[in-house]
């Protein structure tokens, strides 16, 4: 299996800490997240993932040149940001035939994405949406759906949002997505110029587990905090 992950934001909101590292590469008990996520794509038996850089590239070439991990990894430099379904489109020829995530690489979680695969391979959707449900859902995609796991309703950052079941920046998908994923649109977002026009068609998977989008200087001292704790526990387990 083949993954994209999205990391080439500005991180505007983290500014100033992001002046001089990109949101990826942000400390997080000792290691990047960039570097969390690429251990837990391993783990899942992705071979190869690509990265999309354009805010402070040569940082993330540095950290990818360093990097003793199993994994493949491309790097696909962005002259302008191309929007996360952008790098999806541009990239068609990287992932074949089989089915590939995309991953957004500024959240930072625990979350067991295997079920949510079988999931998808059972439905054989063109996409499969992570969702949970999370706070502030008018600053989120927001996601509606029917008894069976279709989504019947899609809302990108509405003032009035239909529920709190956000989108997760974790998805599944197969070369199918590809046929909306037309146009010469830049950016081209998944959020506002592809998910509105997938509903009836996509499926949303409801994910359980810690999730968290390091944005701010707040949400990062809080995916510290508990990204310390998720480990210590986890350390617990493994002593007995």
């Amino acid at each position: 299996m083949k993954a994209f992950l999205l990391v080439a934001g500005l991180g505007t909101r983290l500014r100033p800490l992001t002046n001089n590292i990109p949101k990826c590469l942000m400390d997080i008990c000792g290691k990047p997240l960039l570097e969390w996520w690429l251990e837990k794509l391993e783990s899942l038996g992705v071979e190869s993932v690509l990265i999309n850089t354009y805010h402070l590239a040569e940082k993330i070439e540095d950290f990818v040149a360093d990097y003793d991990g199993e994994i493949d990894i491309k790097l696909f430099y962005e002259e302008e940001l191309l929007g996360s379904a952008g790098t999806v489109r541009e990239n068609r020829d990287f992932v074949g035939e089989d089915d590939f995530l995309i991953i957004y690489g500024d959240n930072l979680t625990d979350v067991d994405i295997r079920p949510m695969i079988e999931f998808h391979r059972r439905k054989k959707s063109p996409l499969t949406m992570g969702v949970m449900r999370m706070p502030r859902p008018e600053t989120r995609g927001i996601a509606v759906l029917d008894k069976d796991g279709l989504i019947v309703e899609f809302v990108e950052k509405s003032p009035n949002p239909p529920g709190d079941l956000a989108n997760a920046g974790i998805k599944v998908a197969s070369p199918k997505l590809f046929d909306y994923l037309t146009g010469r649109k830049i950016p081209f977002d998944f959020g506002f110029d592809v998910f509105p026009k997938m509903t009836g068609v996509m499926y949303g998977y409801e994910l359980s587990g810690y999730l968290q989008d390091i944005g701010t200087p707040s949400d990062l001292e809080s995916a510290r905090r508990q990204w310390a704790f998720i480990i210590e526990k986890e350390q617990q387990k493994t002593r007995g």
